[in-house]
């Protein structure tokens, strides 16, 4: 199974959601600006990932300079207390697979978690190519 915590609003996730459904997965998509984080999910995710709140922390297209988090001495529980009340915080597109769980940027990042990859030629939405006509790798 493959789960996608996805922002619609945001190209690499689309991208990212677009590879993986090329690919052939049915994977469940977690709308989490929508639905919101538990602590104990984001704790389990960045875990997983083996990175850490402030690694996760969105900077572009979020609140977090507004918020106060940019600076380097807010800690993890700040950051983890802000990402509850303001899902957007977390950067995205966070993906769940049998192979690990990684945070997707860039899109192509998502490769490293599939055991098959699209078999055509991939483009992501501004047009840079990341699999050439044999599904093969762009690097």
């Amino acid at each position: 199974m493959i789960v996608i915590h996805h922002n619609p609003e945001c190209g690499t996730s689309r991208n990212v959601l677009k590879i993986i459904q090329g690919a052939g997965y049915l994977p469940v998509i977690v709308e989490y600006v929508k639905e919101g984080w538990t602590r104990n999910q984001l704790l389990a995710l960045f875990a997983a990932a083996n990175m850490t709140p402030r690694e996760a922390l969105s900077t572009t297209i979020s609140p977090a300079q507004e918020l106060g988090l940019l600076d380097k001495n807010v800690t993890d529980e700040a950051l983890i207390a802000a990402m509850l009340e303001h899902p957007v915080l977390v950067n995205r597109p966070i993906v769940c697979s049998p192979k690990g769980v990684k945070l997707c940027r860039p899109s192509e990042a998502v490769l490293d978690l599939l055991d098959h990859w699209p078999s055509d030629p991939y483009f992501k939405e501004d047009g840079e190519k990341i699999l050439d006509e044999k599904g093969h790798r762009i690097i």
